[in-house]
């Protein structure tokens, strides 16, 4: 964002004209509509999104209905609207989907008025006039300042952009016009009370005293000449910048000379506080609309003139008035600025307010708190004044009007610049004696001058018309302010021009569009028009039953004076269409099923005959094949004994296929049923075994697939058990059907410290066993643990003792049903402890986790009669068994560990 300071003296107009000499674009016939509405759509889609040309609303007079109009299109994120050819764009402040090369494509040499709203329709249809009429032509887009003014310029220079055809020299020219509008921004745009980018271009204009360096200076005058030199050099800066951009984009080719002038204006302003600027960017909007309500009232009765139709006078309000108050000769505001800043004399602002007051004492659209009646007053400080501008009261604040009005740039500082050479000052004005005569303009004087030169401009051309709408103050998305659209509806004079366009008739078309359309409303218009195209129009509204004052008949259009009339002939060929449709289609499915019955009526006797002669030679055929296969089977049954025969061979084929249909519908279900399969004929003895095979392997297969992961490592663990123990103990067989689990203690069961002892290994398996002591084989509760790594033996929160699976030698069982265990561990010290005997209920569990664990599984014995163990080094016990009638564990005469088992029956 520059500092305001520098645009104080920056107040003119971006003037951009640009050739479209080089555009060709490809006139593209029946394009398909995209699913948009067109302009007479159907009943229900105007109820949903409006009317998308206010020229056929009913109540045009109403504010209201305008305003609805408006919402109901903006809901539906239809931002364009039309008045006729002028278009109104409403600032959605969101991306909008409908701005790509297809779009572009789309809208190239259509009609207005043949698709729905969109700048690009303006911009293409005013190229396209430009090309027929052979003139020039300006589109001017005006609004609020942050209504998407500039926006829409790049719109419809992108559009001019993609349309060129690509050559070298066109694609250079392209690429320099689209990369221009960034540079022109960044030089002039800033950031205002309602626009963070709003356009504040302009051209610096200098005046040359005789004394806009060396000459003794005040403090106040010193300041005024180091701002003055800054903005002179922005100003020639931007000058030279906009100077550089148009000569890379000038038309070398001096047979094409019309143009399209895009005409971006800084939009009305009124701020809390308003100054020399507000002043100036307002007057120039009061101009355009003077020249915009001039150019309207023109364009539409020379179209009525051009068709013969009468024009009927419309009252609007005409701003003249107030362009009158500013720009009057020797008696406007600007002239009494003027004559205040060029007088001799202290001239100040309240000097300049005084003379106001005395001059415009009396006009209507001038007020001071001077003159104001006591209610307007109180609104009003003494040093202010106030415009009823055709948008609206604006209050001034007269502070700095005759300073901002004056050129500072003193002549010496101009002559000090040319001869510093200063390389982006392209104007030096030498010191000349008639310079130094001349009267020096003042910047309001420059502005005017500008407007005129703008409105010379602009009065030779073609208009066309982009009104652009803010939404909302906030930017925000999906948001429409009534009140704030309602404003600038009014000031932006759009119901004036509706009521312009609507003071004779609402909907004009050329004839031969109007009849191409609704011809098959009448019997005598459809299909075809043998005519020319102004009497089947007359036929047909006749037939339709226009009235003589809703309809006027031009020179090459039809002028239809009441929206409803359209509305109603387009609802009629809306249900025409479809009865139309439904007609066509019945003739048409009428003719293609008499003709498609004749046609099978015919096959189907062909076919019938030929079908009965196939049948009855097949049935022959079918006969005569039975007779052999009887005669065959016959044989086949009496010598089914021998050896395979020609008479016998189809016999013995039949009872083998027979065999298997039976058996494919008998097979046993699971592995272990031995007895259903099916006892085989002799001829397939051998296949069935066979297939008996692979049956039963497809059995084992599908079982395994079944198998879950739970499962498997169950099975897994039981072959380890049976691999160590089956047919070695007697208490083997009752395990089998036991299922093994993870743990019989849960972590939470463990005391504490025994778990942070053994924190650094992961418990793989624990359970409760009983522990005998070495010396009297004492029963003591304990706790087995086993880890990744080796085995404790834990009471409550103490570990009593540690075995590493690599000091593990073995394990040994008895071959009864008890549940004793021995683990033999090395003792290579004295004061270690030696092996220990358990008992677990659990047995086979137990030492089936530690052989995986320890990888033992070889080194667990079952033995028959005693199994020694150590003590500790060089002691050892021993361990009796046998068998009786109950359970027991004691400590025999002999010192050893006696272990009663009862037999096992076997079932």
């Amino acid at each position: 964002m520059f500092p305001l300071f520098l645009f104080n003296q920056y107040i003119s107009i971006l003037l951009f004209v640009f050739s479209l000499s080089h555009f060709h674009p490809q006139h593209k016939k029946g394009k398909a509509k995209l699913g948009q509405l067109d302009l007479e759509g159907a009943l229900i889609a105007r109820d949903r999104v409006g009317i998308q040309d206010f020229v056929l609303l009913d109540a045009h007079n109403s504010e209201t209905a305008f305003l609805d109009n408006l919402k109901k299109r903006f809901s539906e994120d239809l931002i364009y609207t039309y008045i006729g050819t002028l278009l109104i764009s409403i600032n959605p402040y969101k991306m909008l989907d409908i701005y790509t090369k297809k779009q572009m494509d789309f809208y190239m040499g259509v009609n207005f008025f043949e698709l729905p709203p969109h700048i690009y329709a303006v911009a293409d249809n005013a190229y396209h006039t430009m090309l027929m009429e052979a003139n020039n032509h300006f589109i001017l887009i005006s609004g609020e300042s942050g209504a998407g003014k500039t926006e829409a310029s790049k719109k419809i220079l992108q559009y001019y952009a993609v349309s060129c055809p690509s050559t070298t020299l066109l694609d250079t020219v392209r690429d320099c016009m689209l990369m221009s509008n960034p540079v022109l921004e960044a030089f002039g745009n800033a950031k205002t009370m309602k626009n963070d980018n709003s356009s504040r271009f302009g051209k610096y204009m200098d005046i040359q005293f005789d004394s806009q360096v060396l000459s003794p200076f005040t403090i106040d005058h010193a300041v005024y000449a180091r701002d003055a030199l800054a903005k002179a050099i922005y100003s020639r800066t931007f000058t030279w910048l906009v100077n550089k951009i148009n000569e890379s984009l000038e038309n070398k080719d001096s047979s094409r000379k019309t143009v399209i002038g895009l005409l971006d204006i800084y939009g009305f302003e009124v701020f809390s506080v308003n100054s020399f600027e507000q002043f100036c960017i307002n007057f120039c909007n009061e101009k355009l609309q003077q020249l915009f309500i001039q150019l309207t009232m023109k364009a539409e009765q020379e179209e009525y003139e051009a068709e013969g139709i009468g024009w009927e006078p419309v009252q609007f309000f005409n701003n003249k008035i107030i362009c009158d108050l500013v720009e009057e000769q020797h008696r406007g505001i600007i002239s009494v600025l003027d004559e205040e800043c060029l007088r001799p004399g202290d001239a100040t602002d309240l000097t300049f307010l005084e003379k106001l007051e005395q001059r415009m004492g009396n006009h209507p659209h001038f007020v001071t708190h001077k003159l104001a009646d006591k209610k307007t007053r109180k609104t009003l400080e003494r040093g202010d004044f106030r415009l009823l501008h055709y948008a609206g009261e604006v209050t001034y604040c007269i502070v700095g009007f005759i300073d901002k009005n004056n050129d500072l740039l003193y002549k010496n500082i101009k002559e000090v610049m040319c001869l510093s050479k200063i390389p982006i000052i392209h104007e030096c004005f030498p010191a000349t004696e008639a310079d130094s005569r001349r009267r020096p303009e003042t910047v309001a004087t420059q502005f005017k001058n500008s407007l005129l030169r703008l409105t010379e401009i602009l009065t030779a051309k073609e208009a066309w018309y982009v009104r652009c709408l803010k939404s909302n103050e906030n930017k925000q998305p999906g948001k429409f302010d009534e009140v704030l659209v309602r404003h600038q509806v009014k000031y932006l004079g759009l119901m004036e021009h509706l009521m312009v366009r609507r003071a004779g008739f609402a909907y004009r078309r050329r004839y031969d569009v109007f009849l191409q359309r609704y011809k098959a409303l009448c019997p005598v218009t459809w299909p075809h028009w043998r005519g020319v195209p102004s009497d089947g129009v007359e036929t047909l509204v006749q037939h339709l039953g226009y009235q003589p004052d809703e309809y006027k008949m031009g020179r090459t259009k039809i002028f239809i004076r009441y929206a409803r009339t359209l509305f109603a002939t387009e609802d009629a060929f809306e249900i025409c269409k479809h009865e139309l449709a439904t007609r066509i289609q019945a003739k048409y499915k009428g003719y293609r099923a008499k003709g498609e019955f004749r046609k099978q009526k015919e096959a189907a006797t062909k076919i019938e005959t030929c079908w009965r002669g196939v049948q009855a030679r097949k049935e022959r055929e079918r006969r005569a094949w039975a007779v052999k296969v009887i005669k065959k089977f016959i044989k086949g049954y009496m010598t089914r004994h021998e050896a395979i025969t020609t008479d016998n061979t189809e016999y013995l084929a039949f009872v083998q296929q027979s065999y298997l249909n039976r058996l494919k519908d008998n097979l046993p279900k699971t592995v272990l049923d031995k007895t259903t399969w099916l006892t085989p004929p002799p001829v397939v003895k051998e296949t069935s075994a066979i297939l008996r095979q692979l049956h039963t392997r497809m059995l084992v297969r599908k079982y395994v697939r079944g198998t879950t992961s739970q499962k498997k490592a169950q099975l897994q663990q039981k072959v380890v058990t049976s691999a160590i123990f089956k047919g070695k103990k007697e208490s083997y067989p009752q395990s089998i059907p036991v299922p093994f689990v993870d743990t019989r203690i849960n972590e939470q069961d463990i005391n504490m410290r025994v778990l942070q002892t053994i924190r650094h290994e992961r418990i793989k398996y624990s359970i409760p066993v009983v522990k005998y002591d070495r010396n009297g084989f004492k029963p003591r509760q304990r706790q087995l643990i086993l880890t990744q790594a080796a085995v404790y033996l834990a009471e409550e929160a103490k570990i009593k003792q540690r075995v590493d699976y690599v000091s593990l030698k073995g394990v040994s069982v008895s071959n009864l049903g008890d549940s004793i265990m021995i683990l033999h561990v090395t003792c290579g010290d004295p004061k270690q402890k030696g092996d220990l005997v358990l008992q677990c209920d659990h047995l086979f569990e137990v030492l089936t986790k530690l052989a995986m664990l320890a990888n033992k599984q070889n080194n667990i014995k079952v033995v028959q009669g005693s199994i020694k163990f150590e003590i500790h080094v060089g002691k050892e016990s021993c361990v009796d068994f046998s068998t009786g009638q109950e359970h027991m564990v004691y400590k025999g005469k002999n010192g050893n560990l006696m272990v009663v088992s009862p037999r096992i029956k076997f079932r």
